[in-house]
């Protein structure tokens, strides 16, 4: 089943490009260029993601981000925009976003950042059925919202960074999860110093598995991880 974008935008050769290329990629997109017609359409189309422009005729991105959280507040809203300033960012996450991407933009980066919102949205448990939890990974029961991987060792406590990176791992176990797609949903952005930092948590949750072999961290050169767990 294709993932519902309800994508908002009101420049229409950019509008144009951005649905057909997502498309092209699989996903199912509705296009609207009103924000005052966005809320019907949560209903009738049911969206999993929605990619929001801030500067909309009739009632602005962050007015419209919250009316769509009011109605659904486990949708995840990934402003698109123009808008630079910080003090932007600020009221686009205070309206209830979930991520920001800058003008002009990569349609890479807006893929990797839509799949890397439904990842952790999956792994709240949002998208489907209850929370998780507890995961059990081999060996190990990790619990995300209290940040705790129980080991044959006892009851490790995470850091949040170290929570934030190894729910996106388990949300991808055994498939490969792009490195610019990590340092985007912990840090939101992947400068050098950030992925620098990704590598220190690597190597830290890595040792944190060491009592089971069945769980290996895989570095693929120029390309990301995969988070191996075999029975």
């Amino acid at each position: 089943m294709k993932t519902k974008i309800l994508y908002i935008e009101d420049e229409p050769y950019l509008g144009k490009i951005v649905k057909e290329t997502l498309e092209i990629q699989g996903y199912q997109v509705v296009w609207e260029t009103d924000g005052a017609r966005v809320v019907q359409h949560l209903g009738s189309f049911d969206p999993e993601i929605c990619v929001l422009d801030i500067m909309l005729p009739n009632v602005d991105g962050y007015e419209l981000c919250r009316q769509i959280k009011a109605l659904k507040p486990e949708l995840p809203v990934l402003f698109l925009t123009a808008k630079t300033e910080t003090s932007d960012l600020v009221r686009g996450f205070e309206a209830g976003g979930t991520d920001y991407i800058r003008k002009p933009f990569s349609i890479e980066e807006v893929i990797v950042r839509i799949e890397n919102q439904l990842a952790l949205a999956k792994s709240k448990g949002t998208l489907a059925g209850p929370p998780r939890e507890e995961i059990q990974l081999g060996k190990y029961t990790y619990r995300p919202s209290r940040y705790e991987l129980l080991t044959p060792e006892g009851t490790l406590q995470l850091s949040q960074r170290e929570s934030e990176i190894l729910t996106q791992l388990a949300a991808s176990v055994n498939r490969v999860i792009e490195r610019k797609q990590l340092l985007m949903g912990v840090w939101g952005d992947d400068s050098f110093f950030n992925s620098r930092n990704l590598d220190v948590y690597i190597r830290k949750i890595r040792e944190h598995f060491k009592h089971d072999p069945n769980i290996r961290i895989q570095t693929l050169k120029g390309k990301g991880y995969l988070f191996l767990v075999s029975d």
